[in-house]
């Protein structure tokens, strides 16, 4: 597999020892319409710059895993029709036939941890499928966070996975869950779901002290922060809950099962909600990605020392 890439502007500010932001790019190729997400991926960027934070988005391009994209980079992404979806398996498979492609945030979360970044902010989680106990389908998101030393800021994940079992699976492989100024694990269009999360954080340097209370013991798992978007910017309960139920009965109807059941979900749900979903979800990853630069402004004064950003062995993998 072909080395990691890293911008110039994020190494120089992980050898400082100041604060970065990991970004995934799966969102602006296949999460947001055109061209609203070229739009957002330069919104969110400067949302970053604008509080002394650098921001890191990362892709694969023309097989080159790459973290810090330039504005062509960036672009390419946005607009080209034959981007790619990889996750963590894809990635040694578009390395080597020079393909572009967006990372999921199993990639990002992988690609992120090797350049030394040590927060990354999202959307929402990839989960366990409606369905799980009988397919056992799930996303690689929850492997990979369970191997990885990297904090996550999510809002949950969409309400057309199996919200606990996720949980569950969390819990099981270890994986550290916080909940950002909230007992209620957040669902993502909306602010609360019927699930409480065990841990409850007040402010970054709570979640910096995690983090470091983690690298001390030695653990190589994922911290995830569970942000829920704010109420006034959340989906309509009784629209969510009728476009849900419309969309899981058209799936029974169907004979969808497995893989098949998610695309066909998401699509039911931006369709009927006429575009309100999708304003959710823009705002969503604003807000996470306005707590994560303070999270990694934080943990960039909690590690301390220039060119500490992350849990040993992790800082100067790039090469």
């Amino acid at each position: 597999m072909r080395g990691l890439a890293v911008a110039d502007e994020v190494r120089v500010a992980l050898d400082a020892g100041r604060p970065v932001v990991a970004l995934e790019s799966t969102l602006i190729a296949h999460g947001l319409p055109r061209p609203r997400n070229r739009e957002v991926a330069a919104e969110l960027e400067t949302l970053l710059r604008d509080r002394g934070v650098t921001p890191a988005t990362i892709a694969v391009i023309d097989g080159t895993p790459t973290v810090g994209l330039c504005p062509d980079a960036l672009s390419a992404i946005a607009e080209a029709s034959d981007v790619a979806k990889l996750s963590v398996r894809d990635l040694p498979v578009a390395s080597a036939l020079h393909r572009t492609g967006a990372t999921t945030v199993a990639a990002t979360s992988l690609l992120a941890a090797r350049a030394g970044i040590r927060v990354f902010a999202t959307g929402g989680l990839g989960g366990a499928h409606r369905g799980w106990a009988d397919s056992a389908d799930e996303s690689a998101d929850l492997v990979t966070l369970a191997r990885t030393p990297i904090t996550v800021i999510c809002a949950g994940m969409k309400s057309i996975l199996d919200v606990g079992a996720t949980l569950e699976r969390l819990e099981t492989l270890g994986v550290t869950l916080l909940g950002w100024r909230t007992n209620s694990f957040p669902g993502f269009y909306l602010s609360r779901t019927e699930f409480a999360v065990d841990w409850r954080v007040e402010d970054a340097r709570q979640v910096a002290a995690v983090m470091a209370d983690a690298d001390t013991l030695g653990l190589r798992s994922a911290v995830v922060v569970a942000n829920p978007v704010p109420e006034a910017e959340q989906l309509d309960h009784d629209l969510h809950d009728r476009v849900l139920a419309e969309a899981l009965a058209g799936a029974a109807r169907r004979g969808l099962r497995g893989k098949a059941v998610t695309p066909f979900l998401l699509e039911t749900f931006h369709r009927e909600t006429a575009g309100a979903s999708l304003e959710t979800n823009i705002a969503v990853v604003r807000n996470n990605v306005t707590v994560a630069a303070g999270i990694a402004t934080a943990w960039a004064a909690e590690a301390g020392a220039p060119g500490v950003s992350g849990a040993p062995g992790v800082n100067g993998a790039a090469g």
